[in-house]
C-alpha cells in the first residue's frame, strides 16, 4: 500500500506565504485525484483543495484566491502554495488521493504525519 509524506510547514505572520510538498510513494500517480486537507484545532479533518488527473483544481471558498494546488507527475509530488495567510489557516496539514470533494474527509492512503502550519503575530 502507497503511503505519502508531507513537508513544508512552520510559524509565518499573518499575509506571509508557505509553500507544502507531499511525496507521494503509491501506484498510479498519474491517474489519482489528489489533494490537501487540513486538521485546525478542534476540528475535523476536510479536504481544501483538490487537483483531478486532468490538472482540474477545486477549493474550499475560504481559501480560493489564496491557495494554489499543483502537481508534478514525474516527480510524484503535489504542492500547496499558501499566500496572504490568515490565523485561521493554523492547522496540521495532510495530502492524500481518492476525493475531489471538497469538505470531505475521504482518502484512499494512510494517512501521513501531516505539517504543521501556524499563523501567528
Amino acid at each position: 500500500q502507497g503511503h505519502v509524506v508531507e513537508s513544508g510547514g512552520g510559524l509565518v505572520q499573518p499575509g506571509g506565504s508557505l509553500k507544502l510538498a507531499c511525496a507521494h510513494y503509491g501506484s498510479l500517480f498519474s491517474l489519482a485525484a489528489l489533494g490537501w486537507y487540513r486538521q485546525g484545532p478542534g476540528k475535523e479533518r476536510e479536504l481544501i483543495a483538490a487537483i483531478s488527473q486532468t490538472g482540474t483544481t477545486n477549493y474550499d471558498d475560504s481559501v480560493k484566491g489564496r491557495f494554489a494546488i499543483s502537481r508534478d507527475n514525474d516527480k510524484r509530488m503535489i504542492y500547496l502554495q499558501m499566500n496572504n495567510l490568515k490565523l485561521e489557516d493554523t492547522a496540521v496539514y495532510y495530502c492524500n488521493e481518492g476525493s475531489t470533494n471538497i469538505g470531505s474527509a475521504y482518502a484512499l492512503l494512510p494517512w501521513g504525519q501531516g505539517t504543521q502550519v501556524t499563523v501567528s503575530s
